[in-house]
Order: C-alpha cells, then structure tokens, then sequence
C-alpha cells in the first residue's frame, strides 16, 4: 500500500523504497499523501507530491504536518521557495497556537506576482548593471541578475523570472559571438608565503590579529550545527514548554547574546590528554565565537577532593593558554541547589527513597516502593537527611523520571557525613551530578553545555530537570572522547600505578597526564596543535601517540635553542692541538636561523665523543670515526684523524689519541659528530611506552590485567651524561635539542651542579614503533 502511495506522488520505485527503509519519514509522508488525497482526491500531480515528499521530510516537529499539508492542498504554498520559508517559520515558533495572518505573510500566500512586475523587476536590475554588461557581454556573473530580481520579487516564480533575464539580456546584447564563445582566462592567484598559510586573521577584544591555527579556526562536524545564543529551541530534541520563550528572552538579557560555555573538572585527579580536548573546545569555541568560558569545579564529592587538584586544574588550564573568564565551583549554588530541592519536591518531581545503594545500582533496578509517597512526608524526611538523621546510605532523595538509557529515577541527593573543603561542616547531604550541573549551567546562563558522548544518557535528565523547575534550560551538545594507546588515564588506575611503584607519580613523564606531558616537555602549543588535528566530532577518537609527538617536533623544532650533549662519553686527546689553550667555537642556537643568536661553547684537547660514534672495524655504510676514517667536529671547523686507541685491562676502549687538521684544507668527512669539551655532569631519562600493548585495559588483549603489561623498559637513566656548559643557567622546563639525539626539558628535580633532563621525544619518530 505504502509503496503505491508513494509512486503515486512521483516518486520512482528505487526512491520510493529508499524511503520506506526510514521508517519516521515513511510514517509522516504516508500521513501526508493521505491527506492531501482526501482534499485533492486519489490523483496527485507530481509538484504536489514534491512538495509534500519536501514537507515530510524537513520537518522537525511532526506535530506541524497537517497544518503545512492544508496549505500545499489548498494550493496556497505552491514553490519550494515558499515551504522552506514556511519550514523555518514553524522551527522558530515552538509554540502552540500559530500567528497564522504572521506565518501567512512570512510564507507569501496569497501574494500574486503578475508578468508585468516581474518585467519591471529584470528592466531595473539590467539598466543598473548596463555599462558592465555591454562590456563584459556573454561574461558577465547572470548569476547576480538572477539575484537581485528574485530579492526584488520575494515569491515571484524562478523560471519566469530566468526566461525574462535571458530574453532581456538577449535583446541588449543580441546572439553570442565566437569571441563571446571563448573561455574567460582564469585570474594568477597570488600565492601566499609558507608562513602566511598557517597565519589567521582573528578578532579578539575588537582588534584583530594573526595567530597559528589553532582548534578556534577549525572546529567543526558537529559544532558547525550548533544554535546561537537564544535560538536553543531550534536544537533537535530540546523540550519546550509554555514557559521557554519569555525565559529564553531573560536569558539573552543576561547575557547580551554572547556565547557561554564552561570547562566543569571534578577536582578529585589530575587532568590528562582528553581533558585538553574538552578545554580546547570549550574554551576555544567561546573564544571563536566572541564569548566567555567558565572553569567551573564540580566539587559535589567531598570525600575525593584535594586543593592539590583544584591548584593543578588551573595551573593546566592557565598553561594551555586559556584564561577562564571566572573560577567557580559547584559549592557557590549549594543554597539555591537546596531551595530547588525543596520546590521539585513540592511539584511532586522527587521523593526521598530509601532503598540501599546495590538496589538501585545497574540500569533494571527494581521501582522504589517509596515513589509515590506524599510530598509533605518526603518533605519532612529530606529535612531530616540536612539534620543529620539517617546515616549514610540510608536515605536518598530521587528525581522522578526516566532517562534515555533506561535508567530509572536518578539520585539527587545522598547523604555523606565529610566536611567540605569551602563549606566546611554546613552540609551533610550533597548534590549529584545528575541534579546540581544543568542547575549550575541555567545560573550561570551556560548557552552550549559541551560534554563527551559519556553523558549522553544524562541528556534527558538536564532538560528535564531545567524544565520542572521552570528555569533556564541550556543546550548540552556531545562529543567523542579522546584517547590515546599505549596508555591508561582512568583516575583509579594511575593510582594503582602509583601504589605499585609502577610510576612516580602522577607527573611521572611515561603518563600521559597533562602535569607529566609537562614534565616530560611537551609544549602546550603542541598539545593544542594535537588537539586541534583530531577535531571535533561526535565519534570517538583513539590516536596512536607518535601523532602527539609529531606535533611536538613542530613545535619544538621553533622554540628549542641547540646544545651538545653526550650520553655515552668516549675521552678523545688531541695530540696536535693548535693553540696553547682553550678555543671557543660560536654554536648557533638555530643553524637554519643564524639570525636568532649564537652561544660560545669551549673548545680544548680534551674532548668526549659518543662511545657508538667510533668503532675499531668498519663495515659498509659505516660512515662514523675509525681507524683510516676521519670524521667533523660539529661547528668547530675541524676534521679529526685516530692515531692510537688506548683500552684497559678487560679491552675496552676507555680513550683515543687523534689529530686534527682545519675542515679547509682536510678532505671533506663522510660524517659530523657532535662532541663537548669542559663539560657539566647532568643525569638524562629516557622514556619510552610505559605498556607493551595498544590497549593496556583489554582483557582480550592483556588478559593479566593492564598491571601485568608494563614495559620493563619504559625508564632508562644515564647518570654520567655530559652536556656542553651553554645551559648552565638553565632551570626546570626549559628545552633543548640535544644535536643528533632528540629534544630535551629540564626536569624539576635539577640541583645546583647536576641538571636533570627529561627526553621529550626523538629528533625523529621510530620507525619500529607502530
């Protein structure tokens, strides 16, 4: 039957079949069809049935269905033109009942363009655009006749307004030419410098400047979707009520239509990398956007939280290099969180419920006897849970609702006998997530409440919540999380990796915490860089780490002045030194930059090489220091030849005795090596993946547990490393590249005389590695 119904309008078979897969579209066009078959009878023609296949299809409330489907049958909405202004009409006026003479006049029924002010119309655009026409011809952009006609003829039909451009045109112009014919040469763009592409003209506190692409410039897939501030009904699934528009009308009062978002921790952890995603996004889209961000602590727990983590969330936030517009926390609402309670109990919203915690775990718990028990009892009992007389877990007060994943009755309120760090020993009942972060985003007149596809079951619940309490009802738009292999970040897992001594801390340079990313010396600018390449969307993204890395070379490669260091020291004697003291050699910070500055390193008789630059027997492709095979000294302007190899007892080589002869006059090396000469002692760490497997936590990947799969290699530490005396000033989290062997940070546990460095990563990724 339905496939018939479909047919009928025009549509082809493959098409009408394709349609009856979606089974929402199918239901509201058959709806449709079925209609406008009782009004026009059995035999629709095809623009009626395109129009109402249209209608059925780009409707968002079905509800509006039958009132468009009068107006197309009825022959008063008869273009496209005229139901995509009737669609949106209906998507901007939520609520029920219709303006009908408003939507009448917004959709153009009833207005009749005659031929004569469509001539009129095309006769004034081509006596405007004349003189360019004459000259450009065949050439000139029709496009922009077209246009200014129809802007000019809201309703007039297109094709007669086409076939009057072209007549009149013809008539100025007459028949095309062979040099009409001709194709227009395309115009030279002009190309812009490497460095201009990555520039970007942003507008920030009314001036408008450059800065590197960064997340604000390339949002997009879901966010391009997003509403602007005020227009949150026009977002798919938000609920309306009798009540949204005139609070929807406060809220833009507030705010003057600026976008707000906020960047919400529970400050019971330290941040990691997919926490940067979500500051890159909420920050960067109100930054994008002309807006304010947040940072809001989720301080409902009192039991897990510590200042270390509040000190910590901003200090990683600050040093991604964002500035949060205000700092709050959960705990400045705790009042107003209250007084709602009250009044949604009253609204018979809630009820205190005293089922046990491992009755109501999982998502088929079974119903609360206590669910319909009289607000003025619930009341009662609620005051007695904030006076401290039903013990922990006793009493719980619940919200009556279900949620999208089937979860029945959310907790509001659970009592927990722990003094809070701001409130002290005020409270003893606290708020849930589930109750108090819609609550906090209304106050706070959040207008997209971003979060990970975590919380998309808790979609229901925000809206809900907003609108039994007749408040400000933001929009909650969610995205994929972002993870990395080789790599745990749950919060209880780096603690156990902690308690086993597994890792130091949770700054330890193998997490991927954003304090370790820190320490090991990641610059903010690549974790940024990293966030902004994998976007964002609403699928999950799990990205290989050597992608981080990547970024951080870029970033590193601009901002990490050159040193030389050795991690393997070999004592090399020149024998014929050519002076009767120390030289120095000027090493440039940047050698593709000379312009950035130079550092002076010195430069002796004695000097240490790594011990794998010299071997004793050659071999192909061997291009390093051996006997017979002289090699250069990095920037000093020297060639070094090996005279005598001296070994001790067990025959280890423990020193060579070389002379040197001026790169000028010596034939040219197969290889530079880099060297230092009066060194400073400092201890070099280096890292590699804490986990052997891709995905430390998948049992059928680790069936031991990600605790069995630790990489016995992830730490190596060189105690006697050398490095040149141009960082003696240097202090904790400075960079470096170390020549030849990757870039380097300055760890915090440097001392006076012995600097500790960190290995960020390799000069270049590892081709072993996946």
């Amino acid at each position: 039957e339905a496939l018939g119904l479909f047919t009928g309008i025009g549509l082809s078979e493959a098409k009408a079949r394709e349609t009856l897969r979606n089974g929402a579209l199918s239901a509201l066009l058959r709806q449709a069809v079925l209609q406008a078959r009782s009004a026009l009878g059995p035999a629709l023609d095809k623009a009626t049935g395109t129009l109402l296949y249209n209608a059925a299809a780009r409707l968002r409330d079905p509800k509006h269905l039958g009132f468009l489907v009068g107006y197309i049958t009825r022959r008063e909405i008869l273009t496209h033109l005229q139901l995509s202004a009737a669609l949106e009409y209906v998507r901007s006026h939520p609520l029920e009942p219709l303006d009908v003479a408003d939507f009448e006049q917004a959709c153009g029924v009833g207005v009749c363009i005659t031929a004569e002010q469509i001539e009129e119309a095309v006769e004034a655009v081509i006596s405007k655009h004349r003189a360019d026409l004459l000259a450009e011809r065949y050439r000139f952009n029709m496009g922009l006749l077209m246009g200014e006609a129809r802007s000019r003829l809201r309703w007039a039909d297109g094709k007669t307004v086409k076939n009057k451009v072209d007549l009149q045109v013809l008539h100025l112009l007459g028949p095309k030419t062979e040099a009409d014919l001709e194709k227009k040469p395309k115009a030279a763009k002009a190309r812009l410098a490497p460095a201009e592409k990555q520039k970007v003209a942003v507008v920030e506190n009314g001036e408008v400047g450059t800065e590197t692409r960064s997340l604000l410039e390339q949002l997009r897939g879901e966010a391009l979707k997003f509403h602007k501030p005020g227009e949150n009904y026009k977002t798919e699934g938000y609920v309306v009520t009798p009540n949204t528009m005139a609070l929807l009308k406060q809220h833009l009062a507030v705010t003057g239509g600026q976008v707000r978002t906020r960047f919400p921790p529970e400050p019971n952890g330290i941040l990691h990398i997919g926490h940067a995603k979500a500051i890159n996004f909420n920050f960067g889209y109100a930054k994008a956007n002309g807006g304010i961000c947040f940072l809001r602590y989720d301080d409902t727990n009192p039991e897990k939280e510590e200042e270390k983590y509040f000190t910590a969330i901003r200090e990683m936030v600050e040093w991604l290099g964002y500035q949060p517009y205000a700092v709050t926390h959960a705990s400045d609402y705790f009042d107003q969180l209250y007084t709602w309670a009250l009044e949604l109990i009253r609204r018979g919203q809630a009820y205190v419920c005293h089922q046990k915690v491992e009755e109501i775990k999982g998502h088929n718990p079974p119903p609360s006897p206590w669910r319909d028990r009289p607000a003025e009892e619930s009341l009662l009992l609620f005051e007695d849970m904030r006076k401290g007389k039903f013990g922990e877990g006793e009493a719980t007060l619940r919200m009556k609702l279900v949620m999208e994943d089937g979860k029945m009755d959310p907790v509001a309120y659970r009592v927990k006998f722990t003094p809070h760090h701001r409130t002290g020993d005020k409270w003893c009942i606290y708020p849930t997530y589930d109750y108090t972060h819609c609550l906090c985003d209304s106050i706070e007149h959040i207008t997209h409440s971003l979060c990970t596809k975590l919380f998309q079951a808790r979609r229901s619940s925000y809206f809900w919540l907003c609108n039994a309490l007749d408040v400000y009802c933001p929009v909650q738009w969610e995205y994929g999380r972002l993870n990395l292999l080789y790599t745990v970040v749950s919060k209880r897992k780096i603690i156990r990796l902690v308690e086993t001594g597994a890792v130091r801390d949770w700054d330890d340079p193998r997490l991927f915490t954003l304090t370790a990313l820190r320490r090991r010396g990641f610059p903010p600018e690549a974790i940024n860089n990293f966030c902004a390449r994998v976007g964002v969307t609403v699928a999950q993204a799990t990205m290989e780490p050597h992608l981080l890395e990547a970024c951080a070379r870029e970033v590193l490669n601009e901002q990490a002045p050159r040193a030389m260091a050795v991690l393997e020291p070999l004592r090399v004697t020149i024998t014929n030194f050519p002076a009767p003291k120390a030289l120095e050699v000027l090493v440039p910070n940047f050698p593709a930059d000379e312009s950035r500055g130079f550092h002076k390193v010195p430069f002796q008789p004695t000097i240490y090489i790594e011990e794998t630059d010299f071997r004793e027997e050659t071999d192909k492709g061997y291009k390093r220091l051996a006997p017979g095979q002289p090699v250069g000294l990095r920037h000093a302007g020297y060639v070094i030849t090996v005279q005598n190899i001296i070994k001790d007892a067990s025959g280890r080589v423990i020193e060579l005795e070389v002379t040197c002869t001026k790169s000028d006059v010596a034939e040219k090396p197969k290889a530079f090596i880099h060297w230092v000469s009066e060194p400073l002692p400092c201890e070099v760490r280096l890292y590699e993946q804490l986990f052997l497997h891709k995905n430390p936590e998948d049992p059928s990947e680790v069936p031991g547990g990600f605790l069995s799969d630790l990489n016995p290699d992830s730490l190596r530490v060189v105690h006697n490393a050398l490095v040149d005396s141009s960082v003696l000033s240097a202090r904790p989290f400075d960079k470096f590249q170390f020549e030849r062997l990757g870039y380097f940070s300055v760890d915090p546990d440097s001392k006076e005389g012995k600097l500790v460095f960190n290995r960020t990563v390799t000069l270049k990724e590892d081709p072993g590695k996946a």
